[in-house]
């Protein structure tokens, strides 16, 4: 997510770094650098697997092998980009995980696969097909950037970060409710899921309003530990996904198979383009934070092998059964609080994700926590997506025909995602084209931008 594209000093300002971009910390001052981005990302990695398992009711064994390889997936892209490896790469320090964008599109055509009778290893199956399918279109645009820039400019990016939080947040209230689960059995919105979900959104908020910056930074996971422990008191801690969880997690590849859903991949071969583009701009952000260029020949060829490493890392993801990942920006943050950007700390944090995902029972302790504890935090989480859309947004120029492209986009996506029986009559090829709000969003926005003309004064 590129949120915090804005926590880059402004053009011309260095930051005052303890450890440049090639320097090498102490193992003890690595370490500890290394675990502060830890606390900085770990809800984040986990999250996105955990709300699609839950909303697609697969099995707690496969749950924990999902965010087993989350984690692991996560690491190995966080090496690539920090170490480097031939065309794959920045060589910062870059930290990846399983992105937010695609959590919509898979839950939503997920679930109506699942409504229609088709078994869930089968839904599973479509999806890590079409993630690796999905990520030949990041490889490729790659290599195409500049032109690719030129066609889905900020006010279409905007437009698509934009709509993706907002629907998003559907799934953020269903989690505070209790989850899907709770629809079922008809907990759901009862007073011990929303005194625990509220909890947990109170307690961000008030941490927030504290200055020490470190606790402002891992507010987050402050809230889902006390959360946690609260969930605890009340007898709502569930740890039977420990009892048969092995003790060390062997990757399997293609666990569930590999199909194809051509409804599926519509969406999110848009929302690929978007992360492609997103990852850009936070690549470009931690270059100004570690002092380095943001234009010319090596900011390119940084700016290349990030998103490089962005498609193949979802093609590792859909072979070993987990979802795309992508860059994350929240760790800009984390290099201006503790003044270290040595990429060789980003080997440190890509050896403890590994290591955390070898290890199933950090995944069983995850997946313990009830729905609506983790709903108060995704609340925030998905609202942050919205928010970087309108950050985007808000950095361009909005004339008439600007706001005409938004009005339109923001009218079709979230149309289509409340009243999606406007598809009913429609060929099933168009069906499954629009069936995403951001799809149908982001193409109108992609179509007008291109229609409409732009004036120059």
């Amino acid at each position: 997510m590129s949120d915090l594209q804005d926590a880059a000093p402004q053009s011309g300002e260095k930051l005052d770094l303890i450890y440049g971009l090639n320097d090498r910390p102490a193992p003890f001052v690595a370490f500890l650098a290394a675990l502060q981005h830890l606390l900085a990302i770990i809800v984040s990695i986990v999250t996105p697997g955990l709300l699609i398992c839950l909303a697609l009711e697969v099995s707690r064994e496969e749950t924990n092998m999902i965010l087993s390889m989350s984690l692991v997936i996560s690491g190995i892209a966080t090496f690539l980009q920090c170490k480097k490896v031939g065309p794959f790469g920045t060589g910062l320090l870059i930290v990846q995980g399983t992105s937010f964008n695609f959590i919509g599109p898979i839950i939503g055509i997920g679930s109506a696969m699942v409504a229609a009778g088709t078994p869930v290893n089968q839904v599973m199956a479509a999806i890590f097909g079409v993630v690796i399918a999905g990520s030949f279109i990041e490889m490729g645009v790659s290599q195409i950037l500049p032109w690719v820039k030129k066609l889905i400019t900020p006010l279409v990016t905007g437009i698509v970060v934009l709509l993706i939080g907002l629907t998003l947040i559907k799934e953020g209230l269903i989690s505070m409710g209790g989850g899907y689960q709770a629809m079922q059995d008809h907990t759901f919105a009862s007073a011990d899921n929303l005194i625990m979900s509220c909890t947990v959104l109170a307690i961000i908020i008030v941490l927030n309003r504290i200055r020490i910056v470190w606790i402002k930074s891992s507010a987050i996971l402050i809230a889902l530990v006390i959360g946690y422990i609260l969930a605890g008191f009340m007898g709502y801690l569930d740890f039977s996904g420990l009892k048969d969880a092995p003790v060390i997690q062997i990757p399997t590849p293609m666990h569930f198979g590999l199909s194809f859903s051509w409804g599926l991949f519509i969406p999110m071969a848009f929302i690929y383009l978007v992360t492609s583009l997103e990852a850009i701009g936070d690549v470009t952000a931690t270059s100004k934070l570690s002092n380095q260029p943001v234009d010319g020949p090596q900011w390119m060829q940084r700016i290349k092998g990030g998103v490089l490493v962005n498609g193949a890392n979802s093609l590792l993801a859909g072979l070993f059964n987990t979802f795309p990942s992508s860059v994350f920006a929240q760790n800009n943050g984390v290099i201006q609080l503790t003044g270290v950007a040595s990429r060789y700390v980003g080997i440190w944090i890509a050896a403890l994700l590994i290591l955390l995902g070898l290890f199933p029972a950090v995944a069983g302790v995850i997946q313990a926590v009830p729905q609506a504890v983790l709903g108060g935090a995704v609340m925030v989480m998905f609202g942050a997506v919205a928010a970087s859309g309108i950050n985007i947004l808000s950095s361009i120029h909005l004339d008439r025909r600007a706001l005409l492209i938004i009005a339109i986009s923001l009218a079709l996506g979230l149309g289509v995602a409340q009243v999606p029986q406007i598809l009913e009559h429609l060929p099933e090829l168009f069906k499954n084209i629009f069936s995403s709000g951001v799809a149908t969003g982001g193409i109108a926005a992609l179509i007008l931008n291109v229609v409409l003309p732009e004036t120059h004064k």
